[in-house]
Order: C-alpha cells, then sequence, then structure tokens
C-alpha cells in the first residue's frame, strides 16, 4: 500500500453534459436536445464550428453542450469547470489519467479506463437549468466493461474527493453524486462482458430524471423524433433522432435521488 499523502483536487465549480454526435448529423441533433430542454443554441465554437452551448431560457447557466464528431457515432462525456484548469489537470495525472489534447486555457484527458473527459476554467456559473416537461438531463452514465469498472469507481472517487462516492441500488452501479447546486452528476455501469478486441472499453450517454412521468416524457420525446429502444424496470432506453443512446429514468428530477420504491 502507498504511503504518499492524498491531495486534494481542486474544486470542480460546475459540470457539463456534452452530447457528442456525428458531424453530419449535428443539426439535428442540436434541434433535438433544444426542445428538450427549452433551451437556446449559442453561437458556434471551434475550428469547424463543431461546439455549442444548449442556452436556458429561464435566465440560469447552461450545463448541455453538443459538439459534432468526424470519428465514430459519439455518445457522451463531462466537461469539469475548475478555477485552476492546470493544477486539476496535474491531479489529475497523477491520479492515472492522460492528456488527450492540451489546448489554450483547457484540457482533453483521458480515464484510465479511456473515458474521455475535459478541464475548463470556470465562468461563475451557479444556478442550474430547471426541471422541464416533467424531467431533467441531469447525468453522464459512464458504461464500462468489467476489466475497468474498479479502476475507474477509484480513479473518479479520487478525482472528486468532495462529491459523494458510494455503491448505487443495482450491484453493477456505483454513483458519484454532485455536491448541492452543481448541475451534472456521476453514474458508472459495469456492463455484463468485455467489448470486443480493439473496442473502447468505457463509453458514456446522457441520462434524464423523470420521477413518475417517464412514460409522458417518453411520449413527448417521441414525438420529437426519439425512438424507443428498450424498456427496463427503472428506466427507459431511447435513440436521438442523431442516433445518441440515452436513458429516461425514474429518479427524481429535483433532487436526483430515486423513488421510494426502488430497491
Amino acid at each position: 500500500m502507498s504511503t504518499r499523502a492524498a491531495r486534494p483536487s481542486p474544486a470542480v465549480r460546475w459540470t457539463y453534459a456534452f452530447a457528442d454526435r456525428p458531424a453530419h448529423l449535428f443539426e439535428r441533433a442540436c434541434a433535438f436536445w433544444t426542445a428538450v430542454t427549452d433551451t437556446g443554441l449559442s453561437a458556434p465554437r471551434g475550428d469547424e464550428g463543431e461546439f455549442v452551448t444548449l442556452l436556458p431560457r429561464a435566465g440560469t447557466d447552461a450545463c448541455v453542450k453538443v459538439q459534432g464528431v468526424t470519428a465514430g457515432d459519439g455518445g457522451a462525456h463531462l466537461d469539469l469547470a475548475v478555477e485552476d484548469v492546470p493544477a486539476f489537470v496535474a491531479e489529475a495525472a497523477r491520479l492515472g489519467a492522460g492528456t488527450a489534447a492540451a489546448h489554450e486555457g483547457w484540457s482533453v484527458l483521458r480515464s484510465p479506463g479511456g473515458l474521455s473527459f475535459c478541464a475548463v476554467p470556470w465562468r461563475g456559473e451557479a444556478e442550474r437549468p430547471p426541471v422541464v416537461a416533467g424531467s431533467r438531463l441531469d447525468q453522464v452514465c459512464l458504461d464500462l466493461a468489467p476489466s475497468v469498472f474498479e479502476a475507474e469507481a477509484a480513479f473518479w472517487s479520487a478525482l472528486l474527493p468532495d462529491w459523494s462516492s458510494r455503491p448505487g441500488s443495482r450491484s453493477e452501479f456505483h454513483v458519484v453524486e454532485q455536491p448541492a447546486g452543481l448541475p451534472i452528476r456521476i453514474l458508472l455501469q459495469r456492463l455484463d462482458e468485455e467489448r470486443p478486441d480493439g473496442a473502447d472499453q468505457a463509453s458514456a450517454h446522457l441520462d434524464l430524471a423523470c420521477g413518475t412521468d417517464v412514460d409522458a416524457v417518453r411520449v413527448r420525446h417521441e414525438r420529437l423524433g426519439a425512438l424507443l429502444v428498450a424498456r427496463e424496470p427503472h428506466w427507459t432506453v431511447m435513440r436521438d433522432p442523431a442516433g445518441g443512446l440515452y436513458c429516461l429514468t425514474g429518479r427524481d428530477p429535483e433532487t436526483g435521488g430515486l423513488p421510494r420504491t426502488a430497491s
């Protein structure tokens, strides 16, 4: 066992959930997710105009963004907003993360299991958007092969020491829950088996908390172009018009907590 003293990570002051979608379906993804979250679009950013922020109409702070990707089918990732990006990057590296790309003022990192996430400057964001039509996009779920699950749980727990890290309601889940006021939390899900050789062993998708209104939210999303993929006892798997999978869960959209009937 190492005797090296743990050093606290610079505090995460805000969180963003990123929907990553194929570039040729970028406009379709933006149209769907702005409708779902009752937001407007920022001006595009990036060398190819591949980034946009979904701007709440209620005057609160944004916490969802969309990226057009040129390789693969997309998925989701986290942006963690901190006051001291270099210090946060250094601490993430000490805990086993790698730097995939360093930009002026922000960095793309890769967790020990191979999951991309970003460290970005905190711009004073403080007020999370409200519940919209019975739901709130409030979680990024990390889908992890068994071989990387324990290492990822240890990494995120150490990187975010002021978050609550605990086993989930089912044996395949681990929750890393944000402090009060931050809009996005992390759920780690252990997959049933390894992915094929050469495939990424870590990916991510978005989750919305819908409380008792999962079916009503599902119908609304279907009217906006989403497709039902599967029904499970406590969540419903959907596919958005840009092909991205996401889930509607029975968690309380105000608190993020499980319904009282959940085991």
